[in-house]
């Protein structure tokens, strides 16, 4: 039976990407945001949760769920002060498109623009699945990762302290002494604070800060002999597929290509049941580091 993680330090996503609206200025939001969700700045999938909360209440209308998001990183947001300005591009029936952009109110920058697509429940016409939830072990027979890193001697950023982690498929990149494999990666991830709407569903908005953790597939191909680098995301897409009233869920990352200073990943987030939650692929831009740097 696998040690249970310490929640001490966790954060409440739910609460810290809160957004308040501006009276004085229509489709305009703020926001505050502490390091606590921090790589080196805030992981851009919780900026990009933020953006996707200030378009909910801007839309007003509960019924509409998220069902396709697209994020550009343009520079770097640091944690703090920050605006958000929303466009509503179409509100039907069925269906809104909107528009959002990010930055900081302290440091110069456009910080990032979100585009997204909210809709209403509809009627199946189609059902299918083409793709198979992986062979890996549960949970609970896994050592949560935190242990792991930490009697290895490293850090890790402060995000995953909001989260219990645990490998599931992938060798330790944190340590020497391993082989390089395929360029995949499997995590289960359980946030410390239940992010759950008013019926019990697994808010969907916290599925992009799980699903902007996808350089390790790229270490696990290079092996731990690789060049250290970062891999800060230039974009992030996610496609909202299925509700789960889970609270552990799964990454299956899979790294397809690297080269000129870039490399692309993709991901499927399944639920325990294996139902498949979500699916995002993202580009991401390859800068060296000057000293090895562990990223859980």
């Amino acid at each position: 039976m696998a040690v249970a993680e310490d929640k001490s330090a966790a954060r409440d996503l739910a609460r810290d990407s809160a957004v308040t609206r501006l009276k004085a200025a229509p489709g305009w939001y703020t926001a505050e945001l502490g390091d606590g969700w921090n790589f080196q700045t805030p992981s851009g999938g919780v900026l990009m949760t933020v953006a996707m909360r200030a378009m909910l209440e801007e839309l007003g209308d509960s019924d509409l769920r998220p069902l396709s998001a697209n994020t550009h990183f343009c520079s770097p947001v640091p944690a703090g002060p920050m605006e958000i300005r929303v466009e509503v591009l179409r509100h039907g029936r069925s269906a809104a498109q909107l528009r959002a952009q990010l930055s900081s109110t302290t440091t110069p920058g456009p910080g990032l623009e979100v585009s997204a697509t909210f809709a209403r429940r509809r009627p199946a016409t189609v059902e299918m699945l083409d793709t198979r939830f992986p062979d890996v072990p549960k949970p609970d027979a896994l050592e949560p990762l935190k242990n792991l890193i930490d009697l290895a001697g490293q850090e890790r950023p402060r995000f995953f302290d909001n989260l219990d982690s645990r490998l599931a498929v992938g060798s330790p990149w944190w340590t020497g002494g391993w082989k390089p494999g395929p360029a995949r990666i499997a995590r289960w991830y359980r946030y410390h604070a239940p992010q759950k709407l008013a019926d019990g569903r697994f808010d969907p908005l916290a599925v992009p800060p799980i699903a902007d953790t996808m350089p390790p597939s790229l270490i696990q191909k290079l092996g731990p002999d690789r060049p250290q680098f970062f891999a800060p995301s230039l974009d992030l897409t996610v496609h909202f597929l299925e509700d789960t009233w889970a609270d552990w869920l799964l990454t299956d990352v899979h790294s397809r290509w690297a080269g000129s200073g870039y490399a692309t990943a993709d991901v499927e987030i399944w639920d325990l049941e294996g139902k498949l939650i979500a699916f995002a692929t993202q580009m991401m831009f390859l800068r060296s580091a000057p000293k090895p740097a562990a990223k859980s």
